[in-house]
């Protein structure tokens, strides 16, 4: 009696673990190809197959957790956004969930974007973690132990990918450091003899360089133009940093009487740099403020196309305006 159990026990577990083996090669059903699906971090086994039959990779999570379980792989799926770029079986499911082959996602942060605008895109972004949603600019900055009282300019404007869950505060803090890191290189190698005490000072002059022209090969001699006002003590009336001082006010046109308003950030009631930087410049825009051109000009005017007409007298500067400006 005892061996025809036996005997009935081994044909069961022999059935039982023919059937595992014909599922774990068995290609899943998918309801298309590319599949992606997100599976939360803290998960446990039952969550995970239950996040994977809600978004059509599995048709049931009992038999994905039996082979888990009997492969010992249970607790080692790792949370992450995947991507299926075809169909696959459940083992080779189950290695990539265990090996962690997550589909890193990216978050963009553009060259002359604000700090606002950068936490309003972190904020967006449907796979962060918004850890700091809520945050004053000066708690965030607590949060990130970075010692500074503005964050304005801080943060490096570039590409970041990112695992679905990752918090805002990973991602802010690596583009702390990828700024510090670029703005530290840039100022051991800057020319000599510039208008700065230190890299904060460079770093707001790029600021403005960023916000006065996109056109790449044109910034050095923004920089050259803006450098040689503060050597001759001239203010260096800038309409970027006007804007940035009229804040959330702003409606996209300067009038006379916001050039007369005297805020910290108006370059035409005030000589010097401003306090802070006025934007997130990107590396073109350093580099040129602390490589800027060899140039006597004093004066730009922008030509309409993108680009501006560079002086270094007054007169030449008026002809100027009346070309490209006044008669349009």
């Amino acid at each position: 009696m005892i061996k025809r159990i036996f005997v009935w026990a081994v044909f069961i577990l022999g059935m039982a673990l023919a059937y595992l083996y014909w599922y774990a090669h068995t290609p899943l059903a998918l309801k298309q190809t590319p599949m992606e699906f997100d599976l939360k971090p803290g998960s446990n086994l039952v969550s995970i197959t239950s996040q994977m039959k809600t978004a059509g990779v599995l048709s049931d999570g009992v038999r994905f957790r039996v082979l888990a379980r009997v492969l010992g792989k249970g607790g080692k799926i790792k949370a992450g956004f995947y991507t299926l770029n075809h169909v696959v079986t459940p083992l080779q499911l189950l290695k990539k969930l265990t090996e962690g082959e997550v589909s890193l996602r990216e978050i963009v942060f553009i060259e002359g974007w604000t700090f606002a605008q950068m936490r309003d895109a972190l904020n967006a972004h449907p796979l962060v973690r918004h850890d700091t949603e809520g945050m004053s600019e000066q708690e965030v900055l607590q949060l990130l132990d970075v010692p500074l009282a503005h964050a304005e300019g801080w943060f490096f404007p570039s590409t970041y990918f990112i695992d679905a869950g990752s918090s805002d505060v990973s991602i802010l803090r690596r583009a702390y450091e990828t700024m510090q890191l670029h703005l530290q290189q840039e100022w051991a190698t800057r020319d000599q003899n510039l208008p700065y005490k230190t890299p904060a000072d460079a770093l707001t002059m790029a600021s403005i360089i960023e916000k006065e022209t996109g056109a790449k090969q044109e910034r050095p001699l923004i920089a050259a133009v803006f450098i040689n006002r503060l050597r001759m003590g001239m203010r260096l009336q800038t309409d970027p940093t006007v804007i940035y001082g009229i804040g959330k006010n702003y409606d996209g046109n300067i009038r006379k009487r916001d050039l007369m308003a005297d805020t910290p950030y108006n370059t035409y009631t005030r000589g010097g740099l401003p306090p802070t930087p006025i934007a997130m410049p990107g590396l073109d825009a350093i580099k040129a403020a602390l490589h800027p051109a060899q140039s006597s000009a004093i004066y730009f005017v922008a030509k309409g196309d993108g680009t501006h007409y560079f002086s270094n007298n007054l007169t030449d500067h008026n002809r100027a305006v009346a070309r490209y400006q006044k008669n349009g």
